[in-house]
């Protein structure tokens, strides 16, 4: 077998509103929408599902309470898409370079997904 993507899914309230927050914060692009109720979005190979839910999603709670993550996208300057995020999306937690040397910043999507921001240490 031979994997040639990876998709997770994350259950929105508001397809609309989550699909502006994917394509025009983060910079996914709109690969498929089916209906009113699901959207798949791409970012250099990446993809990325919504689903419109009715209900929010039960995992925001204990994902927040255990300061755990819904998703985590690497990228290559981590200054730069901090100063690209700033005030675009709620702040978590600011840049901190992480015990293993990678540094990160975490923000929250408009339904409450708590998505960290990465670049990996020097020779990772």
């Amino acid at each position: 077998m031979r994997i040639v993507t990876l998709a997770t899914q994350v259950r929105v309230a508001d397809l609309e509103r989550a699909l502006r927050f994917y394509v025009e914060t983060l910079g996914f692009e709109e690969e498929f929408q089916f209906q009113d109720f699901y959207a798949g979005l791409r970012a250099h190979g990446t993809s990325l599902h919504l689903k419109r839910v009715d209900e929010t999603d039960p995992s925001i709670d204990y994902v927040r309470e255990g300061d755990h993550l819904h998703l985590y996208i690497r990228v290559t300057d981590i200054e730069a898409a901090f100063r690209e995020l700033e005030g675009k999306a709620e702040l978590v937690y600011p840049i901190t370079t992480k015990p293993w040397g990678d540094r990160e910043f975490t923000i929250r999507d408009p339904d409450g997904h708590t998505i960290y921001i990465g670049q990996a240490s020097p020779g990772r």
